[in-house]
């Protein structure tokens, strides 16, 4: 097996990333520092050498789709090396090790030491590299890299100290631990230096920067504003009580920051979201989206919510969708409740059927294609500026616009990683069409 890396042509790596943007901010990092070592990716149609596979663990369904997916490589890609990372790692190294064409197992706490582990290996090829996860993850190093697309993912912060009931990322990514406010902001600095107009903050629990320092994520965005050459910053997914009214005033007077928010609710109830070990209740999430929408009318308000969950009820879910429907927001992300050994939840009472799970996901979803609607809609006939990305096909290429509009636009590739105006059109599919003005 493997008898190809015997061949002096430059090997070829293929990657696959589940999950979060975090993910995907690593995934481009180890990416990079494989090229380093000579190692370029795989251009489509040609048979990788090696498949990196970063993995989720996020519920039982992520885990399943992991598997199947490396199942599929092995099939595809006989004599490929098959390297796998990620929370799915984490929790269950053993089980990853058994899948076919696995060669290395690295936890998180590997990941982007992966470089090295892959050039041993190709070095030696004897036998599997298990790197057994370590249990508690305290190592921390920011890194700026490029994604698929024209955006570049900033990582600020891992791990995650909430322990929520229905969770198992903290058992996954470990104890919250961030940069310094200096050194993440070199890392933006490199980024705009290497041409990046927009970047995007993320990590587990990012409104957690600079816990156990004197540090702040506040203090870390005002920092990053004035990084000179980045046009624009978007704020992933960040905790309600961690988004203070003060953040929200200062990102509508800032320089870069885009009126985007990314914000977890799980539930619209307050007994389940007791029940979840959550920080916050409905009024101080109603509070944040109103003071957002206050001091940024035109802002797009990503919404997370869980259904589903032990303990919610027929009554308590209608509490959630009754609220949810109430909120000036653009979008829900919303997911089944799934049951993860060695959570808290477990020893919640009243389990949720799959098929009211469903029901529940698809009034959520009604919802959501309303609020998304209406929000793109409001904007048809208006000019807002676009980021176009580099990638086209059919004829077309895509960006997005200050406000997280995705427009779809007639290809040409000089606007690449530019910003330009654009007069909004029709929405449907979710995405607008745009016209380009002269």
């Amino acid at each position: 097996m493997h008898n190809n890396y015997c061949n002096p042509e430059p090997l070829k790596a293929f990657y696959h990333t589940f999950g979060c943007k975090l993910n995907f901010a690593e995934t481009s990092t180890i990416a990079s520092m494989l090229e380093d070592k000579g190692i370029r990716r795989a251009n489509p149609g040609e048979v990788p050498d090696i498949v990196i596979v970063n993995t989720c663990s996020v519920t039982e369904l992520a885990d399943k789709k992991c598997r199947q997916t490396i199942r599929a490589f092995s099939r595809k890609w006989k004599d490929a090396a098959i390297v796998v990372t990620g929370c799915y790692v984490q929790l269950k190294p053993d089980e990853v090790a058994a899948l076919p064409g696995v060669e290395i197992v690295a936890g998180i706490d590997r990941k982007l030491k992966l470089a090295g582990y892959v050039e041993q290996w190709l070095n030696e090829r004897t036998r599997m590299m298990m790197l057994t996860p370590a249990k508690d993850i305290r190592e921390f190093n920011p890194s700026c890299s490029r994604g698929d697309r024209t955006r570049w993912f900033l990582k600020v912060q891992d791990g995650c100290d909430y322990f929520c009931s229905y969770c198992t990322i903290p058992m996954a990514r470990g104890r919250s631990r961030s940069g310094s406010v200096m050194s993440v902001v070199e890392k933006a600095k490199e980024a705009a230096e290497a041409g990046a107009k927009e970047i995007v903050i993320t990590g587990v629990n990012i409104g957690d920067f600079g816990n156990g320092s004197d540090e702040s994520f506040f203090d870390l965005i005002k920092e990053l504003d004035k990084v000179e050459g980045i046009d624009r910053y978007r704020i992933s997914s960040i905790e309600p009580n961690l988004l203070t009214d003060e953040i929200i005033e200062w990102v509508a007077s800032s320089r870069a920051f885009m009126p985007h928010f990314h914000i977890p609710l799980q539930c619209g109830d307050d007994e389940v979201l007791k029940l979840m070990r959550r920080h916050y209740d409905t009024a101080l999430f109603r509070h944040r989206i109103e003071k957002i929408k206050e001091v940024l009318p035109d802002a797009f308000i990503g919404v997370d919510l869980i259904v589903g969950a032990r303990g919610e009820t027929e009554e308590r879910f209608i509490n959630s969708l009754d609220f949810v429907s109430s909120l000036p927001i653009s979008r829900l992300h919303v997911f089944p409740y799934s049951e993860r050994p060695g959570t808290r939840a477990l020893e919640i009472p009243h389990v949720v059927s799959q098929q009211d799970k469903h029901e529940r996901v698809r009034k959520m979803l009604e919802v959501s294609d309303r609020k998304l609607t209406e929000f793109a809609s409001k904007y048809n006939g208006t000019v807002r500026k676009v980021l176009v990305e580099h990638s086209s096909k059919d004829g077309f290429m895509w960006g997005f616009t200050d406000n997280y509009l995705k427009v779809k636009l007639p290809a040409d590739t000089t606007l690449a990683n530019t910003i330009v105006d654009v007069r909004i059109g029709d929405y449907s599919n979710e995405e607008v069409e745009g016209n380009i003005m002269s």
